[in-house]
């Protein structure tokens, strides 16, 4: 029979080896230590994603593009030089005269293989590529003799007579082609277009290179 005055007691609670609490602090700690190497390879891919680029050297970009093109034509013209010549034979008995309308064709170009990096300059902070281009070259006028109309004077003209004219005909079409050519409109063309054709030419590749918001100035030695 059990004793009244013996008062049951709960029992007690087993006390904790060493080891469980270095278990416990370690099961606490892993899901921060985990959280942290996240967020630190999340820091880093960011970092990696925004950080500047090195775009290189917006000149060098700029030379490559010019090297890839020895002589560039910017501008064509279609010319029709009126010319005329005589001829006299037979101590001026027999007198002949034609005059010839000659379509010619002369080409604008720029030497960009004289183009270095001391025509070019880089605003950075203007994201401006100014170019200084040497002087238009006009090249020689091609004649179209096949589309070539004569116009003759005379009573008699022989063979021989008849090709003298032709051609002086043609010497004096090239002389005026060339002097057409540097008409001062026919240049301030040919100038706006090479100045687009550069600029066109060398905003893509700085485009390609990460300059989009890059501008080309391009003037002409002594400009």
């Amino acid at each position: 029979m059990d004793d009244p005055n013996l008062t049951s007691r709960p029992a007690a609670a087993p006390s904790p080896q060493p080891g469980t609490s270095h278990s416990l602090a370690r099961a606490s700690l892993l899901p921060w230590a985990l959280f942290l190497v996240t967020l630190a390879i999340a820091a880093f891919f960011a970092w990696k994603w925004w950080q500047p680029e090195d775009l290189g050297d917006p000149l060098a970009t700029s030379l490559v593009a010019f090297e890839k093109q020895d002589k560039l034509t910017v501008f064509s013209a279609e010319l029709a030089p009126v010319v005329s010549s005589n001829d006299s034979r037979m101590f001026g008995l027999v007198n002949s005269k034609q005059v010839a309308v000659i379509p010619a064709r002369v080409d604008y170009t720029i030497n960009l293989a004289s183009v270095g990096r001391d025509r070019l300059s880089w605003n950075a902070q203007e994201q401006t590529l100014s170019v200084r281009l040497p002087a238009l070259t006009v090249s020689r006028p091609n004649l179209d003799e096949a589309r070539a109309q004569y116009l003759r004077d005379g009573i008699w003209i022989t063979r021989e007579a008849q090709d003298k004219l032709t051609r002086d005909n043609t010497r004096l079409a090239e002389a005026q082609a060339v002097q057409q050519a540097a008409n001062p409109v026919l240049m301030n063309l040919a100038r706006q277009a090479a100045k687009e054709a550069i600029s066109q030419n060398l905003s893509i590749p700085l485009q390609v290179a990460g300059y989009g918001k890059a501008k080309v100035v391009v003037n002409f030695d002594g400009a």
